[in-house]
């Protein structure tokens, strides 16, 4: 087992868990934007920025945002780990995806939150 500062869970089986309950948080916010857009009529713009004017659709989309990360995270964590052996390369690439997931994070944030 890697039990070093790089894995974002304690163990192999809370990155197991975590990367099950993003994936669940991830289908139920497909789905319920899927159901939105079969239900609806035409999308305008008047539509679409109601819909996510709502506090209760803002929360729901930083907390998918957020489930998103983890999952991409532990994701590239584990491919990372399995196929790049150079320790130093690996801790770039890391590095490289830590950055990009906190800029989207950040994008996403003020999109959310500035509608």
């Amino acid at each position: 087992m890697v039990t070093n500062a790089a894995s974002f869970g304690r163990s192999g089986v809370h990155d197991f868990i975590m990367i099950r309950a993003s994936a669940i948080i991830l289908a139920l916010y497909t789905l319920f934007l899927v159901g939105f857009i079969a239900c609806n009529g035409p999308l305008t713009y008047d539509v679409w920025s109601e819909f996510f004017g709502s506090l209760a659709m803002k929360v729901f989309t930083m907390i998918a945002l957020i489930a998103l990360l983890i999952h991409a995270w532990i994701g590239i964590w584990q491919v990372l780990t399995d196929y790049i052996k150079c320790t130093t390369l690996r801790g770039v690439l890391q590095f490289v995806f830590v950055i990009t997931a906190f800029a989207y994070l950040a994008v996403g944030l003020f999109t959310v939150w500035g509608v």
